[in-house]
């Protein structure tokens, strides 16, 4: 997993095919970068999303970096990011999303 980009937490949600949610964020130096919607999770009566960074060919990155923000949505339902500025809170949401993956991982062994 990455460690905290540096977002700006606007973004633009697309849709793919249907089956694949995806965002565009854009970087603090005015760059932008494809992401995939992995999971909004809850820890703590908070909302979590990860993020797949996708390539230039809309592919998964070879570094299988992900990344990791608070999630809110107002009372239309239009999403917004915000950063993980404290390193404790990152940590408890990055080792929550391993347990996640581990669960995933488990389930798809047993069917």
């Amino acid at each position: 997993m990455s460690e905290k980009p540096n977002t700006n937490p606007e973004n633009d949600m697309l849709e793919d095919d249907g089956s694949d949610i995806r965002v565009t964020l854009s970087l603090d130096d005015d760059s932008e970068v494809e992401c995939q919607i992995l999971t909004i999770f809850d820890l703590e009566d908070q909302n979590y999303i990860v993020l797949l960074p996708l390539d230039e060919n809309g592919e998964d990155n070879e570094e299988d970096e992900v990344f990791i923000y608070r999630y809110f949505e107002d009372e239309e339902g239009n999403p917004s990011l915000e950063n993980i500025d404290n390193d404790e809170e990152y940590e408890a949401v990055a080792d929550r999303f391993d347990e996640l993956l581990d669960e995933a991982e488990w389930e798809e062994l047993e069917d």
